[in-house]
């Protein structure tokens, strides 16, 4: 960020935050009436807020009940397992504040996984939503050694509730003390640990990222030098919390510089939310985008043919001009036509976004070329970066200035990259973790003994520095012809059309690659019936007919790819890969050898007499 003159005084630098906690207890010095948070509240059905000294009053109320009704000592473990809510930043400022490690779970992770993670990191506490989560965890109450505490956010009846022999069970609203005024801050080290984050674990059991107040804070500080945010911005938060990327850019940076953060009541009611908050700055995984892109082109196709040349050509004349005002491109005399076009075309689109946001980060994940050309093209800048949760996570970014979609920018101030063996993206800054939680094996195979980190993702780096991400070193298919494909780049292209919502290429040491895909039920269906098809699969011929189908549109959405890359056949899976059936990571990333594993029967279908 080109920090304004104006905006100066807004910004924490870190040498003056020191810590997290310290960083909150600046912001609320700074602009004590200043709105921090906004939040839908069930009970009121309104949406309420939040300004930095209430939020102050509130995390002396969490801190005076840690400190009177626990026996913790600084470095302690406690967990929360809650989604996004100010409650949640609460929480955890409370236990910074008292030097205790605060270790995010994902609400919507499988309650073995996060029972795992409770005994690895010998958790002392844990903050938990509802009831119901708690049931979850009884079924494995064995397993759970080192927990003492549990406190439940919502009400519930004590006697609905069973109890763990181990575990005191309370609802916060019982375990808070009343009233509190002081928030204490007894660490002063910024290099003492802060987080444990654990990774997805796509392969095997996830590992502790061990993160310090100065990995965090060094990262959030330069992250708002190259992105510009402000007091006046508004940042609707929907991505988890225990999401690193939602947890630094989408917490710690607006907290940083001032801005505003609205909770969004959840993913099915983000389109509502978009329209009430308004928000000017959006933080996503790029399947968020990918959707919204999916419902333009779906409703593009139900209409007349005429919308949809005004729309591509709209989206063709902005993406000239962006690549002009970028300066790799020339004026046309068609940018003329721009105001026009953005009348009838781009405006109606970003007002289905809420109408004034200036610009949206996507990470996580690559994003889809063709994703990022529209967006773009209709006026939004998407500015794409990458980072790693052992990164803190952010390593690259793109700038409004500097913006080359399809890269992952420039690396942010503070940080090195170099490629290292097989092309592999090293990193180097104060962000790098302090290693992973009591797995020195691990560390070391990961950091070089000069502090280099090694990402595991291959990647290229231009003449002027910015870095392009190309494939996984773990994730190449090799055919068995010795052509090596990068899977995501193809599963991403796939995903262009709505018609699909989840894929996953197959191909390792076989003569071709063959694909798994999930429909979209709403599209697909609207697809059938427009083209007077069985949607039964169980009927061989009809089964035949479908995948023909799906090969053509798969084909014209890969048809950028080498002749190698060619998909020759398609599995159509009927059950949704998710969390919950243990084929999504908490992060919704595959994983592949799960899914691999489950439809072996499918897979070996594909290559009968091969």
């Amino acid at each position: 960020m080109q920090i304004e003159q104006n905006g100066m005084t807004s910004v924490i630098p870190v040498d003056k935050a020191k810590t997290l906690d310290g960083l909150f207890s600046e912001r609320v010095q700074r602009s004590p009436q200043n709105v921090a948070y906004r939040y839908f509240d069930p009970i009121s059905e309104q949406w309420c807020r939040y300004t930095w000294e209430q939020m102050s009053q509130h995390v002396a109320r969490w801190q005076a009940a840690l400190i009177k009704e626990e026996s913790l000592v600084p470095g302690d473990r406690v967990a929360v397992m809650m989604r996004n809510c100010p409650e949640w930043v609460m929480f955890e400022q409370a236990a910074m504040g008292l030097g205790l490690v605060v270790i995010p779970l994902y609400t919507d992770d499988r309650v073995e996984n996060a029972a795992y993670v409770i005994n690895d990191a010998n958790v002392k506490l844990l903050l938990l939503e509802n009831s119901q989560q708690w049931r979850q965890f009884l079924t494995l109450q064995d397993e759970i050694e080192g927990l003492q505490r549990v406190v439940i956010l919502r009400p519930f009846e004590s006697n609905n509730i069973d109890a763990c022999d181990n575990v005191r069970t309370v609802s916060a609203m019982e375990w808070l003390s009343a009233r509190a005024t002081e928030v204490k801050h007894i660490n002063s080290d910024p290099n003492s640990l802060a987080t444990i984050i654990y990774t997805s674990g796509t392969s095997g059991r996830p590992k502790g990222v061990m993160l310090s107040h100065h990995n965090i804070l060094t990262n959030a500080f330069s992250c708002l030098q190259v992105i510009q945010v402000t007091p006046e911005d508004l940042l609707l938060s929907f991505l988890p919390l225990s999401h690193t990327f939602e947890r630094t850019a989408g917490y710690y940076v607006p907290m940083m510089t001032g801005a505003t953060i609205a909770y969004a009541r959840s993913i099915p009611q983000l389109q509502e939310d978009l329209l009430i908050i308004r928000p000017t700055i959006m933080i996503s995984v790029p399947r968020i985008y990918e959707r919204v892109y999916a419902g333009i082109q779906a409703k593009l196709a139900e209409g007349p043919g005429f919308a949809r040349w005004l729309f591509n050509f709209a989206v063709t004349v902005g993406y000239s001009r962006f690549e002009c005002q970028q300066g790799r491109g020339y004026q046309r005399l068609s940018h003329v036509l721009w105001p026009l076009l953005k009348k009838l075309v781009a405006d109606k689109v970003m007002g289905k976004l809420g109408g004034r946001l200036r610009m949206v980060m996507s990470g996580g994940a690559a994003l889809s070329p063709e994703v990022s050309r529209v967006f773009i093209g209709l006026g939004l800048p998407i500015l794409q970066g990458y980072g790693m949760t052992e990164s803190s996570p952010v390593v690259c970014a793109n700038r409004l200035e500097d913006n080359v979609p399809a890269s992952v920018g420039l690396p942010i101030p503070g940080v090195e990259v170099k490629l290292g063996e097989s092309d592999a993206l090293l990193i180097r800054g104060p962000n790098v973790m302090l290693g992973y939680w009591n797995n020195p094996d691990a560390t070391k195979a990961i950091i070089s003994p000069d502090g280099w980190l090694n990402s595991g993702d291959i990647a290229s780096i231009d003449a002027q520095g910015h870095v392009t991400i190309t494939g996984r070193l773990k994730e190449i298919i090799v055919l068995s012809t010795g052509e090596k494909v990068p899977p995501a780049d193809m599963e991403t292209a796939i995903l262009r059309d709505p018609l699909f919502e989840q894929v996953m290429l197959i191909g390792e040491a076989r003569s071709y690659l063959s694909v798994l895909v999930v429909l979209n039920p709403k599209h697909w269906q609207s697809y059938a019936t427009q083209h007077g098809l069985e949607e039964d699969l169980a009927n061989e011929q009809s089964r035949q007919l479908i995948e023909g189908i799906l090969l053509e549109k798969i084909s014209h959405q890969t048809s950028e790819f080498p002749g190698y890359a060619k998909i020759r056949r398609v599995a159509v899976v009927q059950e949704p890969w998710s969390v919950d059936n243990g084929l999504l990571t908490p992060t919704l990333k595959l994983k592949r050898v799960k899914v691999f594993e489950k439809h072996q029967a499918e897979i070996d279908g594909l290559y009968a007499g091969h």
